[in-house]
């Protein structure tokens, strides 16, 4: 089912015009979720053209139509989706999507209704937000779900099943648009980190920091198939065209760049990152040259 390979990547012209538009769109003063997403898309699929990136755009405003006119409460704005994404289209995740890249891919996903929890929430937050609903993402650890309501404030679970005090909700669309109920969520964060569930992580995240995220799950996934170091590197340079990113994400850029094989970008990288750190960790830094000249000398 679906490619066994990773889908061709773009030409260097248009991977260069996406990038441009990427960093445009992730600094503009309300940047678009589904945009950003979709623009990841095309970075690593060739035939994600023009057309293709607005007919995805297209087909969650036909979702977003589909609904029924405003539900009104969070609740009923919960099982709205739910009935329309969920249950009428299939929207769902299972464990085997997390081996496959196109599960991190907002077009694929929107084609084979199924897809990382991240993946899916982009789904439910577009088509909701296209929707007039009230709604955000919720970045638990290890596993991304969506709220309905204000996002403000740290209702408990202790209401209906799925409600907060404040009568937020919160949905898994990976398991199909379920709605939560505090204790589900405890669940979902101690079975991803063992960790206990704190107000904090109940805040809504930003689309940037969505996309990051996003982009994360791609360099994991690039991270466990040497051969699919093209998808790593590009996943880093997309990460790195974000306002706010790790300075650590150069070091990496600058280690795969070695491993690829392109010694001399790689040192060059690494002593550039080397400089950066000698302000904050020298005995790093030097580590860090070591690496360097190490690449340097494969040059040979």
């Amino acid at each position: 089912m679906g490619h066994p390979h990773p889908p061709r990547p773009p030409s260097p012209e248009r991977s260069a015009e996406v990038r441009r538009r990427f960093a445009e769109e992730a600094r503009s003063e309300r940047p678009d979720l589904a945009t950003l997403c979709l623009l990841v898309g095309a970075e690593a699929d060739g035939t994600l053209d023009e057309p293709a990136l607005d007919a995805a755009q297209v087909e969650l405003d036909r979702l977003a139509g589909e609904l029924p006119f405003r539900p009104g409460t969070p609740r009923a704005w919960a099982q709205a989706l739910r009935d329309l994404l969920g249950e009428r289209y299939g929207f769902h995740g299972v464990a085997a999507d997390y081996q496959r890249l196109e599960s991190s891919l907002l077009h694929e996903v929107l084609l084979r209704r199924r897809g990382l929890p991240i993946l899916l929430s982009v789904v439910w937050l577009e088509v909701a937000r296209r929707a007039g609903a009230p709604v955000y993402g919720v970045a638990l650890p290890g596993h991304f779900v969506v709220g309905f309501g204000t996002g403000h404030g740290t209702g408990s679970g202790d209401a209906a099943d799925g409600d907060s005090a404040d009568g937020r909700v919160l949905v898994d669309p990976f398991d199909g648009g379920r709605l939560l109920s505090g204790k589900d969520a405890e669940v979902l964060v101690a079975g991803a980190t063992g960790a206990e569930l704190r107000p904090s992580m109940l805040e809504p995240a930003a689309p940037l920091e969505v996309v990051s995220r996003v982009l994360n799950n791609v360099r994991a996934w690039a991270a466990g198939r040497p051969e699919q170091s093209a998808v790593g590197l590009w996943a880093i340079e997309l990460a790195l065209l974000l306002p706010s990113h790790a300075a650590r994400l150069r070091y990496e850029r600058a280690r795969l760049l070695v491993q690829r094989g392109e010694f001399s970008a790689g040192a060059g990288e690494l002593e550039a990152y080397a400089e950066v750190l000698s302000a904050v960790d020298e005995a790093v830094a030097e580590e860090v040259r070591g690496e360097a000249r190490a690449a340097r000398a494969l040059l040979n």
